[in-house]
């Protein structure tokens, strides 16, 4: 999980970094913005209430929908045998063609498939439902904002409104979730706006990997939107060196990885962080 902060604003009457979270899809969804003054002098936190209610309205219709915890969902149902593919919605379609694509460009490591056999689209669907979320922000004229969904960012903007600083996302230690490891910078000056991570150290083993090697326990990817960024990071655990070495030659991306004795491999954008 990566933890997504920034100096708070030191001139007065400046925007100042306020956050709302909820629970949804098994993990914590928080939304931070820079929130500027009313008349009266108090923070407008009903822009930051309103604008996580649209996140939040996101998150909920897509955790109905692919949820294998809720037995109403329509994943549940696929996973009984009450639907097949053929039968199931367009979004559910269009979500395991992209699932599909995705396993074929990472030759297997990424798959929408759990070992027993049953379709599982959350590996994707979180993302979705980040980027779905961030679109509507942007609609709504919300230009600077952080969305953390379980360590999944992404960042529009800045933490200081007209400024090039960028959010700044803290890579945990799998080994101690208390120590931080590295930093990253995303958005405004920063080359990426989504960095995603994966791994067994907070969630447990729950990754089939190739060839069942150990690998990586923890591998977190910066990239240009977070659908990619959450894919590449579970295939890389999923793949190992091979699929990170497939990952950095054929995306722009930026990756960190961690093996179960501490020891790192990274690409030069987290090497010079």
């Amino acid at each position: 999980m990566q933890h997504t902060s920034s100096p708070a604003p030191t001139q007065t009457g400046s925007p100042a970094l306020k956050a709302r979270t909820f629970e949804c899809m098994g993990t914590v969804v928080s939304l931070t913005m820079p929130v500027g003054m009313a008349s009266e002098g108090q923070p407008r936190l009903d822009e930051l209430a309103a604008a996580s209610a649209v996140v939040e309205r996101h998150f909920r219709e897509l955790d109905e929908t692919f949820s294998l915890y809720r037995p109403d969902s329509e994943a549940s149902r696929l996973a009984r045998g009450e639907l097949t593919l053929r039968t199931a919605s367009p979004q559910t379609r269009e979500r395991y063609a992209e699932a599909h694509e995705w396993r074929l460009r990472t030759e297997g490591a990424f798959t929408p498939e759990r070992p027993d056999g049953v379709l599982d689209l959350s590996g994707i669907v979180k993302g979705h439902a980040i980027h779905e979320a961030g679109t509507s922000l942007l609609a709504l004229g919300r230009r600077d904002w952080c969305l953390n969904a379980g360590g999944d960012v992404l960042v529009s903007g800045s933490p200081r409104p007209g400024s090039t600083e960028p959010w700044k996302a803290g890579i945990v230690d799998p080994a101690d979730r208390r120590t931080l490891i590295t930093g990253y910078a995303l958005g405004a000056g920063g080359q990426h706006a989504a960095l995603a991570t994966s791994g067994s150290a907070e969630r447990g083993e729950h990754i089939w990997r190739l060839g069942g090697g150990a690998g990586f326990v923890q591998v977190t990817v910066a990239a240009a939107d977070i659908v990619t960024a959450d894919v590449l990071a579970t295939a890389i655990v999923s793949g190992g060196t091979p699929m990170l070495d497939l990952a950095a030659d054929n995306w722009d991306v930026a990756v960190l990885a961690i093996r179960a004795d501490g020891s790192m491999l990274a690409t030069p954008a987290f090497q010079y962080t």
